[in-house]
């Protein structure tokens, strides 16, 4: 859906990105350290408003690197 607009389930172009907005204690967050407030990578969701699809991304290159690392 992120890269096609497009829901694989419905086929549905009515797609919504929700962003991190910068959340902190709540959401959709990967933790790469015990210390809350550093290690947080924030996963961007993708919903399609048809049939309630989501898809969960991580968009930095940078923190696909971090969860390399800390969860190889």
């Amino acid at each position: 859906m992120k890269n096609t607009h497009i829901c694989p389930k419905c086929g549905s172009h009515e797609i919504v990105r929700v962003p991190d907005n910068g959340r902190y204690s709540s959401g959709n967050n990967i933790y790469t350290s015990t210390v809350t407030l550093f290690g947080k990578i924030p996963v961007i969701r993708y919903v399609c408003t048809s049939c309630g699809y989501v898809e969960n991304w991580v968009e930095n290159s940078s923190e696909l690197r971090k969860i390399q690392e800390n969860f190889r």
